[in-house]
């Protein structure tokens, strides 16, 4: 039962995960959940703050895992290890923002409190009455005489993230456009937070999506350029099913657990290529070419971990070319009914995300992205092009084909 807004129930669990639902659709704004560390009603220094460009926190004790689409219903996440909260802070402010709209235009939105253990629902409340807010507090979890509780909140921000963040004392890079206020008065006035020991750099609350009519970006331009840029691939299954029937006139099943491999070919400035895989044990390095180290080999597609690797871009100009892509390794014969999500964080610049489109052939390998340098200026653009190995071709072969790196192959195992 959804609780009413303003009433508090007792958090009986060491950990829970916190999840931000809606409904998805045409004209619905994208949300993203997040999560604020409070004391004396202020955050102590912009550490304080969890969300989709600082996902952890520095205790451990709060992480963004991030968004899992299901049908037509999006869950944002974030786990709170309640028993790893430090003393001093007294509030985790469950927050959302919505990037392209307002929740007017949000439908079924809501946060509910699991315990981590076991899944039981422990508090959810609804949110019925968002107009043209475009951030909410939807709730907080609290410590009344050493128990935690959650509060249903509800109160809306018409100013954003960048608003809400503020009002809460975070320092943001992004000049503020108008003065934080809540669409509605708040519970208790503001108290004054102990300043933060050492000056930190602002938040950066930017993010980039790239779209099939906005396709490409200049990390250059964005001061993206320097450090390690992660690739994040995740993934989710959405149906089981056993064929696409007449349209493709054959049977595709999904059996088993799904392996999905991140790859990279790359070419230097020297002209050297070669691939970044899991196969053969070709992880690559990050401190010599190619500058490129893949993290490891995941088998569950999870939001919170999925396929990782990482590039050097501290030594950018020594390439030119990189093609990022996903093979199908074992588990599926293509990738249809598949929902995968490709995400690119700077150490410096505005992450950049993109989906992939709906698999309509029998592709067993996509190219996720392109990153390029010429004359100096380093891009990303999505690709999102599902390929279709020929008989006997391995899925690396045909991306070397379609993109001309011209390489030669021999079988591999993991």
């Amino acid at each position: 039962m959804s609780m009413l807004k303003g009433t508090n129930v007792p958090v009986p669990a060491q950990a829970v995960r916190v999840e931000l639902g809606w409904r998805s659709g045409p004209g619905v704004p994208d949300v993203d959940a997040s999560a604020l560390l409070l004391v004396s009603g202020k955050v102590r220094s912009d550490a304080d703050f969890v969300f989709y460009n600082q996902p952890a926190h520095a205790s451990g004790a709060v992480r963004h895992d991030g968004k899992t689409p299901s049908g037509d219903s999006v869950t944002d996440t974030l786990s709170v290890d309640l028993a790893q909260v430090e003393a001093a802070v007294e509030t985790v402010v469950l927050a959302a923002s919505a990037d392209g709209g307002n929740f007017g235009q949000v439908p079924g939105l809501y946060v509910r409190v699991l315990d981590a253990a076991n899944g039981t629902e422990l508090a959810r409340f609804d949110s019925q009455d968002a107009s043209v807010e475009t951030a909410f507090v939807l709730g907080e979890l609290y410590r009344r005489q050493g128990a935690w509780k959650f509060r249903a909140v509800g109160q809306g921000y018409d100013s954003g993230l960048e608003g809400l963040a503020r009002d809460f004392g975070i320092s943001v890079d992004e000049p503020q456009q108008q003065t934080s206020a809540p669409a509605a008065a708040p519970t208790a006035p503001p108290v004054a937070a102990p300043a933060p020991a050492t000056p930190a750099a602002p938040v950066r609350l930017t993010k980039i999506t790239l779209t099939k009519e906005a396709p490409a970006v200049s990390l250059t331009k964005q001061g993206g350029t320097s450090g390690m840029m992660r690739v994040n691939l995740n993934w989710e299954v959405r149906k089981q099913f056993k064929g696409w029937g007449a349209k493709l006139g054959r049977a595709v099943a999904m059996h088993g657990d799904l392996d999905l491999d991140l790859c990279a070919l790359f070419e230097l400035n020297d002209g050297r290529k070669g691939v970044v895989q899991a196969l053969g044990n070709a992880f690559g390095s990050l401190q010599q070419p190619p500058y490129i180290h893949l993290d490891g080999d995941d088998r569950t597609g999870s939001v919170s971990t999925g396929e990782n690797l990482t590039i050097n871009l501290d030594h950018k100009d020594k390439l030119r070319r990189v093609v990022i892509f996903v093979a199908v390794y074992e588990g599926a014969r293509s990738f249809a009914d598949l929902h995968a999500t490709v995400t690119l964080t700077p150490q410096n610049g505005a992450p950049i995300d993109f989906s992939l489109d709906e698999c309509t052939v029998p592709s067993t390998v996509a190219a996720l992205a392109l990153i390029t340098n010429e004359g100096g200026d380093l891009t990303v653009r999505r690709e999102a092009r599902y390929l279709v190995p020929e008989r006997g071709v391995s899925p690396q072969r045909t991306i070397d084909h379609a993109y001309g790196w011209g390489m030669n192959w021999s079988p591999g195992r993991k």
